[in-house]
């Protein structure tokens, strides 16, 4: 895996990559002072694998003391991880900038993950309706649909596809990431995680919920 990372950095012109081992990184023995999460790392993702992101922030935070970057790039794929260390960033004062890198979509919508190879043909086709119940979501939003709307929007998509283990569909305030409820106006993040198959998968999509009309 790492090879095959280095040869992708160095066609895209990387001329340097830091790997270090856990060695390095833990000389002697796990470390006894860590950093934490905190409550946005217990839900969603952080309640399916407790204290994951624990261990994320808590290497992602000695990997930016000991290269002490000006830029750091992190995808919006893995949109809880990108919000938990924008906001450890934060936090804990890293001079760091934390540039997000757009989720890439194959044609159909499907978003690239490695998780891919393991789909079967026909759980390929299946694996499509996360993007449709997230691109759901969205035109609820732009007709002027609530939070709670805009979720029901999306879980309809997935009622249409028994098939589909569904493990959570939430619309959460991007800052927090906590539930938005009837009330909420401004950017929020549509986040869903479901089964296929044997596999995994989560996506996310990012929207705009108005203050509702004298119409509705």
């Amino acid at each position: 895996m790492l090879d095959a990372d280095v040869t992708l950095l160095s066609e895209h012109g990387a001329d340097l990559v830091f790997a270090p081992e856990r060695e390095d990184m833990y000389p002697g023995r796990d470390p006894l002072v860590r950093v934490t999460a905190g409550t946005m790392g217990t839900v969603l993702e952080g309640s399916f694998r407790p204290g994951h992101f624990d261990g994320v922030v808590t290497v992602v935070n000695k990997l930016l003391n000991l290269v002490d970057p000006d830029l750091a790039f992190f995808g919006e794929k893995d949109a809880q991880q990108l919000l938990i260390i924008q906001r450890m960033v934060k936090d804990l004062g890293h001079r760091v900038e934390i540039r997000p890198v757009p989720i890439v979509r194959q044609e159909d919508g499907l978003a690239l993950s490695s998780r891919n190879s393991y789909l079967s043909p026909a759980d390929r086709i299946t694996a499509l309706t996360l993007h449709r119940a997230l691109t759901s979501a969205r035109a609820a939003a732009e007709a002027g649909a609530n939070a709670i709307q805009v979720r029901q929007a999306a879980l309809d998509v997935f009622a249409q596809q028994p098939q589909i283990d569904v493990d959570y569909v939430v619309v959460v305030d991007p800052n927090t990431i906590e539930d938005a409820n009837v009330t909420f106006v401004g950017e929020a993040l549509v986040l869903v995680a479901a089964r296929v198959g044997t596999t995994r998968l989560i996506d996310n999509m990012r929207i705009e919920i108005t203050e509702p009309t004298t119409a509705q």
